[in-house]
């Protein structure tokens, strides 16, 4: 990795491209520290500091925006509407044969999706900053209100204010993300969401320190930490070098070319192989999973029910077990759905056929279609088991140990290892693209 950036750094072009990136995060990093007009920020790091229950959630958002969630700034939303609206847009496609018809129409049906996702965006922003507002307003810490209430034209002006600063921070994100896509360095998205997960690190490490400095002060009643801690550690790097090797595993399907005569020559016959990645749905089916789930623990700390609907609601949190069941069950079936609309096995075989190719030992056509299924079926429950143990096992390590304060969600980590792989891979392309053409020329 270090390599590749080194190398990444002697090119002129891409030194600029690493540059504007990390201006990018730079900006990002000063837009969660500018606070939200109207809001109390000592009432309001007192009361997320004491949140229990659907706190387990609100700590996993204030995660994944580097903080700002949690002490209501202007990238508070972070990019979690962007995502959101990415995330309908493309079951939309699916399932509205309009917008497929608009995809396949190439870059130009491509640019009218991007508008209607920016569109969806907004809407969705407003709407998550209006829950939010209506959240902190409803809250106070110890008499103190988050936000005072006021009645009449002034508390509209309020809420539009605080509203508005929330969806300009949503749009403002998501203008970050695609500049860092058309002149930075890897996926826009994913690398603002590197940056809130990393600027959290330092938070860990003095957890880290707090419960060694217990250890020392009283030894007999903390002495576990002693455990704890060094255990917290080497599960945090196993669990990032098992990402790190299943990401690029594969199964190679081997392919056999027939030979081919084209003009006067006669091509012999090739053996070849098709990579199916073990991880053919990336990290999507945990953040539909998560998303979906969030909205139980999300009603329960707008809406404050009572009687058998919070005790359903309570059964959901994220700290229950029912929790952890269904989102096993629904990560293997988003990876399931991401991998059908993202790879079609009756295209994959039309093209072995028309290029010449078969998979030895199975005929073409409609064999060849049902055996690469029955593969890829297999590779996505791999794949599927895989990520739902990454997602889950944080969860009871957490709970085994009771180190909350040291607790990272399997979706940040995932998130940290694939979005550092993804950015290497790209600068490592980029510099052996321009290598060549250094050689060419």
């Amino acid at each position: 990795m270090f390599a590749a950036v080194k190398q990444a750094w002697k090119s002129g072009d891409l030194k600029k491209k690493l540059f504007y990136t990390i201006l990018i995060m730079i900006v990002f990093r000063i837009g969660s520290m500018i606070p939200v007009p109207f809001l109390n920020a000592v009432a309001l790091k007192g009361f997320m500091g004491n949140l229990s229950g659907g706190g387990a959630l609100l700590a996993y958002f204030d995660t994944l925006s580097g903080g700002a969630f949690g002490q209501a700034t202007l990238f508070a939303m972070s990019v979690q509407p962007y995502i959101n609206s990415q995330i309908i847009m493309q079951l939309m496609v699916v399932a509205i044969p309009a917008l497929e018809v608009m995809q396949r129409e190439g870059e130009e049906g491509r640019k009218r999706i991007l508008a209607i996702t920016r569109f969806v965006t907004i809407f969705l922003g407003i709407s998550q900053g209006l829950m939010y507002y209506l959240f902190l307003r409803n809250h106070s810490f110890r008499g103190v209100p988050i936000i005072k209430y006021i009645k009449g034209p002034e508390g509209i002006f309020v809420m539009f204010v605080i509203i508005s600063v929330f969806t300009a921070g949503t749009a403002l994100m998501m203008w970050l993300g695609e500049r860092i896509n058309e002149k930075g360095v890897g996926n826009g998205v994913s690398v603002l969401m590197f940056a809130g997960i990393v600027s959290r690190m330092p938070a860990l490490v003095v957890h880290a320190a707090s419960y060694i400095y217990l250890a020392i002060t009283d030894p007999v009643q903390h002495w576990l930490y002693y455990v704890f801690v060094p255990l917290f550690i080497l599960v945090f790097l196993g669990m990032m070098w098992l990402i790190v090797f299943m990401s690029d595993a594969e199964r190679r399907l081997p392919i056999q070319y027939a030979k081919r005569v084209v003009g006067r020559k006669m091509y012999d016959g090739r053996s070849s192989h098709l990579p199916l990645k073990i991880g053919l749905a990336g990290i999507m089916p945990i953040i539909f999973a998560s998303m979906i789930l969030s909205i139980p623990s999300m009603m329960n700390l707008f809406i404050q029910p009572s009687g058998f609907f919070k005790m359903f609601l309570d059964a959901l949190s994220v700290n229950g077990w029912i929790y952890t069941i269904i989102y096993f069950f629904l990560i293997i079936m988003f990876s399931y759905f991401y991998v059908s609309i993202s790879y079609n096995p009756i295209e994959i075989s039309n093209n072995l056929r028309q290029s010449g190719g078969a998979v030895p030992g199975i005929r073409p056509g409609r064999p060849t279609t049902e055996y690469i299924a029955k593969v890829l079926s297999r590779v996505t429950l791999m794949g599927a088991l895989f990520l739902a143990f990454i997602a889950i096992f944080p969860m009871f390590f957490s709970g085994l140990t009771s180190l909350g304060g040291l607790s990272l969600s399997g979706t940040s980590i995932v998130i940290l290892v694939g979005v550092a792989l993804e950015t290497v891979k790209m600068i490592e392309s980029q510099t052996m693209m321009r290598q060549h053409k250094g050689f060419l020329d």
